[in-house]
């Protein structure tokens, strides 16, 4: 369950989720300042170099701009994205408890994502869009298609020190964005932390590794991981909203 600790819109709040969670904040809280810190290391500029282009098309809704997003990522990574020889072949993507749906049309070197499904697919896949992609039924259609794409739509999360400085320079352009970022987990030897920014508003989020790169990188949605209780946070109500505003800018690339 997670306890929500505040008075007023400007006044200090805490959310604390599980026991993990719960323990880094209380923590962190007393000493954070004290605590070993630890600054991101910049992200390499040589890793985003890609031959696949992925377009997303005009007014995207946020099921393409996530899709899209999520499939640069896999391009990055070095994701080997289905690429038919003889002709495009499209995937439809449907979430599984909304009536959102997407078209993936796979084609030589070029990758487009389009609202809707207007077309027959090649392979239909049912997912769960707060589980990243994860499918909820068995795939239709092309099987091999169907797991290619499935294997595009799941890149490795990054390390959560560099996926706190994506978000963070990410997010620095939202309104009311705080001056500074504190992110803190527990590892082996104590609190680890990245503390990006300098000034007087501060926010932190605690959560194991793992979390925290989801997070960070877009791959889950802060409101959606929060509401489960795996994290942490400690700063206003307003700055929450703030936050989760930058979450969804990450999270869709806006």
């Amino acid at each position: 369950m997670i306890e929500s600790f505040g008075q007023d819109d400007h006044g200090p709040s805490e959310i604390r989720g599980d026991r993990f969670a719960a323990r880094v904040i209380s923590r962190s809280r007393k000493d954070w300042r004290m605590t070993e810190t630890t600054t991101a290391p910049a992200v390499s500029r040589a890793a985003t170099a890609t031959e696949v282009d992925i377009k997303i098309e005009d007014d995207a809704t946020p099921l393409v701009r996530l899709i899209g997003r999520t499939l640069r990522d896999a391009a990055r990574a070095g994701h080997v994205l289905p690429a038919p020889q003889e002709s495009a072949a499209t995937v439809a993507i449907r979430s599984h408890d909304t009536p959102q749906a997407a078209t993936i049309t796979f084609g030589s070197g070029t990758v487009d994502v389009s609202s809707g499904v207007l077309v027959e697919p090649d392979a239909t896949l049912t997912v769960d869009l707060n589980a990243r992609f994860a499918p909820t039924s068995d795939p239709s259609g092309d099987a091999d298609l169907a797991a290619g794409a499935l294997l595009a739509l799941s890149p490795p999360v990054p390390d959560w020190r560099t996926a706190a400085e994506h978000f963070w320079n990410a997010g620095r352009s939202v309104p009311g964005f705080p001056d500074v970022l504190i992110a803190v987990t527990e590892g082996p030897e104590g609190l680890e932390q990245v503390v990006l920014g300098d000034g007087e508003t501060h926010y932190l989020i605690a959560g194991a590794p793992e979390t925290l790169a989801g997070v960070f990188s877009g791959s889950d949605d802060l409101l959606a991981v929060l509401s489960s209780g795996v994290l942490g946070i400690q700063g206003t109500l307003s700055q929450l909203s703030v936050m989760i505003g930058a979450s969804w800018k990450v999270r869709y690339d806006v």
